[in-house]
């Protein structure tokens, strides 16, 4: 996938500043919520398999906390920066805000390839990860999650690390853990789940049907897997899809299943039988219906964003579209669903997931899903308010929506000392 444009914290709080038009809070509030909390940058040694120690760069930023503990996912990625993790700090922030969730924002992240490294060495380098960075996380006051190249394995070694450190269970230190730990069930899906939500309300506003939804995915991943497998469960035509390798096409419908199970065996979309393989940009310039980007930051920008052919783009990736892009896509009449608002689904079901390890209550599956939708729906429908009324595009509703929300926490709770 193309990499991110440079300054993408900057083009964060362009998008704070741009809100605040339609909000005019005092100049001292947007410098408070353009600027993180606290930032951590920590050495990661790690003993490799073949004896030598190899030291790795890692981040915890705390971006804020006006309306609850800060909440974030963990990233392993070889372009993993401070600025990046800032950005995505932000974005949790006020993505926390939009769904009305009391949550702060936090991100962090390790610069390393995992697919160059063995299991164990993902182990070693996430228990020491987790030990650096414990000085600041905690059940009450920053709980991690999991994101790019991180799953429920390690949630759960950083669980136990941090357990092994307090001499006893601390299951509520993060969310996105296996079932047998103290994991909410339906969370594996949940990002997807409620990205789908919100396809399914911006559909009724546009009086479009889902059967027979065109829709195309960039990204087949854990959102990208489950976004696709639930649209085409429902009836939509899922016509192409993209990893980082490549992108298939077939005009007809893609068998999701298949596809996995081939990505599977051979690791790559890419020669998929009932499939035409292209470049990813030749998938961004196919008409579809939906197009999800549900990959890395960045991957719409100013030098695809001219051939895209979409009605609907639903973000299943933080800020996947550049402000070039936006402007571009908004010149032809997309109707965007922001990742602060369609990706959110992940971060709701995680305050689930916490709320349950707190009170040692957990929820059945159907209760969760239940939970999910009626917030991600309401979301929806407060974003689309804001849009209509103030005639803004969804994206500039929806951080008005989160700045708005943030900066009257700001201002009631005041300044200590």
């Amino acid at each position: 996938m193309s990499c991110p444009e440079p300054g993408f914290f900057k083009e964060i709080v362009t998008t704070i500043e741009n809100a605040n038009k339609y909000l005019s809070l005092p100049k001292s509030v947007i410098d408070r919520l353009s600027t993180p909390r606290r930032s951590l940058i920590v050495s990661v040694p790690v003993k490799m398999d073949d004896g030598r120690i190899e030291f790795f760069k890692g981040y915890r930023v705390q971006y804020d906390f006006a309306r609850g503990p800060a909440k974030g996912g963990i990233r392993y990625h070889p372009r993993v920066n401070l600025d990046e993790i800032t950005a995505l700090a932000a974005l949790m922030t006020l993505k926390c805000a939009v769904v009305d969730i009391p949550f702060g924002g936090a991100k962090g992240g390790v610069e390393c390839d995992p697919t160059a490294m063995s299991r164990d060495e993902i182990e070693r380098l996430t228990r020491r990860y987790t030990y650096e960075i414990a000085i600041l996380i905690g059940p009450e006051t920053d709980i991690p999650a999991p994101d790019v190249y991180t799953d429920e394995q390690v949630m759960a070694w950083m669980m136990d690390t941090y357990s092994m450190m307090k001499g006893y269970p601390v299951p509520s230190i993060v969310t996105g853990k296996p079932v047998s730990l103290g994991g909410s069930l339906g969370r594996a899906r949940a990002t997807s789940t409620g990205l789908v939500t919100t396809v399914i309300e911006a559909l009724k506003h546009l009086n479009m049907p889902l059967e027979g939804l065109t829709v195309t995915v960039l990204g087949f991943g854990k959102v990208g897997y489950h976004a696709a497998k639930i649209l085409h469960d429902k009836g939509a035509k899922v016509i192409g899809l993209a990893d980082s390798k490549g992108a298939i096409y077939n005009r007809r419908g893609l068998d999701i299943d298949a596809v996995s199970s081939h990505k599977k065996s051979t690791g790559s979309l890419s020669g998929f039988k009932e499939s035409e393989d292209l470049s990813i940009d030749e998938l961004l310039a196919v008409e579809c219906d939906c197009l999800v980007p549900a990959a890395l930051e960045g991957q719409i920008n100013s030098k695809n964003a001219g051939s895209i052919k979409t009605r609907i783009m639903a973000e299943g990736a933080n800020n996947p579209a550049t402000l070039e892009a936006d402007e571009v896509l908004k010149d032809k009449g997309v109707f965007l669903l922001p990742g602060v608002l369609a990706n959110a689904g992940g971060v709701v079901v995680s305050y689930f997931e916490w709320v349950q390890d707190l009170q040692r209550f957990f929820w059945n599956e159907s209760e969760i899903d239940s939970r999910l939708r009626s917030i991600m729906t309401k979301a929806f429908e407060e974003v689309l308010q804001i849009s209509l009324e103030k005639k803004i595009d969804m994206r500039t509703a929806a951080m008005t929506l989160g700045v708005k929300r943030v900066a009257e926490a700001v201002m009631i709770r005041g300044l200590y000392p």
